[in-house]
């Protein structure tokens, strides 16, 4: 195939969303596969555009899994907000927001390891700016539950915030990767597992909350 599909009968995505298509193609084929080993051919193949197709928007294949990224970033903000509308206490959002990352993890461990393996790092530390903003939005609503209150006081100190997100972070991070690898189990403990982890994780940052020394980013930073 050389060109476009022109029958909009037979068509999955009209022409404007190109884009969509193909970061949708591959979000599809990461889920199913598990694997990051496809080609911008195969997802071309999938969203039924042409070979060539993909490289009107993106350069290379890193480009590409740049974009899928920051929509798993956007789809765990998602997942995150959608488990807090309910609720009114912070630590209460907080808490939520820890399941909803650590299920996300979970539940499609290779778009996890793409999130936040190293990827997509590049010279200095540098992630694509794209993921970086996803990132950012998503860190956004961490940082407005801490700040409300979620670890016993308001907090508006930005290293005392950065040092709380960053002990989050690792705490979730960490048991995520164990969970997925099944380096704990039984699986049918998980939950409980998970809830203990986390209960002691927020009960230790309302007794002491680390600031991060002065110059220390936790995010990664929106500035290159």
């Amino acid at each position: 195939m050389t060109e476009l599909i022109d029958t909009k009968d037979n068509r999955p995505y009209h022409h404007g969303d190109l884009y969509r298509a193909i970061v949708e193609a591959a979000l599809e084929v990461l889920s199913e596969s598990q694997s990051t080993e496809f080609s911008l051919r195969e997802l071309a193949r999938r969203a039924g555009v042409s070979h060539n197709a993909p490289y009107k928007h993106f350069a290379d294949k890193r480009d590409l899994l740049a974009a899928v990224s920051a929509v798993g970033f956007e789809l765990l903000a998602m997942r995150m907000a959608e488990a807090t509308k309910e609720l009114d206490g912070p630590r209460a959002r907080l808490a939520a927001m820890a399941r909803a990352y650590v299920g996300g993890g979970i539940n499609n461990p290779a778009l996890y390891r793409l999130m936040f393996g190293g990827y997509l790092g590049g010279e200095d530390d540098g992630r694509p700016i794209i993921e970086r903003t996803a990132a950012h939005n998503m860190k956004a609503l961490i940082v407005d539950a801490i700040t409300c209150g979620a670890l016993g006081r308001p907090i508006s100190n930005t290293r005392m915030i950065d040092g709380a997100i960053l002990v989050f972070w690792s705490q979730m991070h960490g048991l995520t990767l164990l969970l997925v690898d099944r380096l704990v189990g039984p699986s049918d403990k998980l939950e409980d597992m998970t809830e203990n982890v986390l209960q002691g994780m927020l009960d230790g940052l309302v007794s002491s909350i680390p600031a991060v020394p002065e110059g220390v980013w936790v995010g990664p930073p929106l500035a290159g």
